[in-house]
C-alpha cells in the first residue's frame, strides 16, 4: 500500500529558528498566555509554557487543565490571545 501524501513541514531558516526561541522564552520569563499554531494541528495550543525540555526538544504548554507537548520544530507562531 502507498502511503497517503503528507504536507512536508515547511522549512525555515536559523534566524527565524532564533526569533521563534526568543518570543518563546520571553513568554516564558513573563509567565505570558501564548497562542500557538502548530504544524499539522488542527487546533491553535494555549496556555503559559511551564517548560521548555532542550533534550526532547518539546515546549511545555499548561491550558486549561490539560499540558499539552508541542515539539518545538512544528510550532509555526507564536501570538499573544486579544481577548
Amino acid at each position: 500500500m502507498a502511503k497517503a501524501k503528507v504536507a512536508k513541514r515547511p522549512t525555515r531558516d536559523e534566524f527565524e529558528l532564533e526569533e521563534l526561541g526568543n518570543q518563546l522564552v520571553e513568554a516564558k520569563n513573563e509567565d505570558s498566555e501564548i497562542v500557538l499554531t502548530v504544524w499539522g494541528w488542527e487546533e491553535q495550543v494555549r496556555g503559559r509554557i511551564v517548560n521548555m525540555d532542550s533534550r526532547t526538544k518539546l515546549v511545555h504548554v499548561e491550558g486549561e487543565q490539560q499540558l499539552t507537548k508541542v515539539p518545538f520544530m512544528d510550532i509555526m507562531k507564536v501570538e499573544y490571545p486579544r481577548d
